[in-house]
């Protein structure tokens, strides 16, 4: 814990006066749980990775699985650089020692502590080590669901991290399949606003998104998962809260819709 707080304090000092003028600085709107996540999200500008942390940012924050996992990893690409092999073993090692149990809705820090784990945060972790170890990649969010696709010596490899058998798929014919299940349709509005980023997909309908998202992107669809428990739960003010912090960090069509959905529905509540 104390590592863990010495980092962002530090990178904290480091990145207040470029965050005053740029990137996710705090605005009077936004209010936060508490002094933790409010740090860890002043620290984001330098670190994506404190800012998946910010979150329920209450739980404990301990570096040790992402420590052990970054170990092993670095003793892999030590010895094979960017080989096909050590995108492999990302994949591997990441189910085996942090995407323990599938559970939509569950938190970066959930995935750390209790091996929780859902598309987003399973892809941010993914999408962290890929960039420490050089791949090139992209974060596709589309209607319900978040994956990644790796550029390997000029082919798309996907990685579906919900699926720890399975998952990493190589064959040209299989990945252009699997993009193609979810292929966006321009005219196709999005059917729900409260359903989460979830699962792979099941419903082979037409789709309505399908975009490339940064690592500030994915934190603030993190926040709109979490805003969206808050919603089914008729917390619609707590969710307005998260929606406002989604919206500072992903400017999204259907973060903006749910805020002004949530808020409609608090007045509705506060006038009865």
């Amino acid at each position: 814990m104390k590592k863990v707080v010495l980092t962002y304090l530090l990178l904290f000092t480091i990145g207040i006066f470029a965050m005053a003028q740029d990137g996710i600085g705090i605005s009077e709107d936004l209010r936060f749980d508490n002094n933790l996540e409010k740090e860890l999200w002043e620290a984001g500008r330098q670190s994506p990775f404190l800012l998946f942390r910010a979150v329920q940012a209450e739980k404990s924050l301990s570096d040790v699985k992402w420590d052990n996992l970054l170990a092993d990893l670095d003793k892999k690409y030590n010895k094979k650089g960017t080989h096909l092999n050590v995108l492999r073993n990302i994949f591997e090692k990441s189910h085996q020692q942090l995407f323990k149990t599938y559970e939509q809705h569950s938190t970066f820090n959930d995935m750390l502590e209790e091996g929780k784990y859902d598309c987003v945060s399973a892809s941010a972790a993914l999408a962290l080590l890929l960039d420490r170890y050089g791949f090139e990649y992209k974060v596709v969010e589309t209607d319900y669901h978040v994956f990644i696709v790796v550029n390997h010596e000029e082919k798309d490899i996907i990685l579906e991290s919900t699926l720890p058998i399975g998952g990493m798929i190589t064959a040209p014919a299989e990945v252009a399949s699997y993009l193609e299940g979810y292929k966006a349709n321009d005219s196709v509005e999005l059917k729900s606003l409260n359903q989460r980023l979830g699962a792979p997909k099941v419903d082979l309908s037409d789709n309505a998104i399908f975009r490339k998202v940064n690592l500030t992107q994915l934190a603030g669809l993190q926040y709109y998962n979490d805003a969206i428990s808050h919603f089914n739960d008729q917390s619609f003010e707590k969710a307005s809260v998260q929606l406002n912090k989604a919206l500072k960090l992903y400017d999204s069509e259907r973060i903006e819709g749910l805020k002004a959905l949530a808020e409609e529905q608090a007045n509705l509540l506060a006038s009865n």
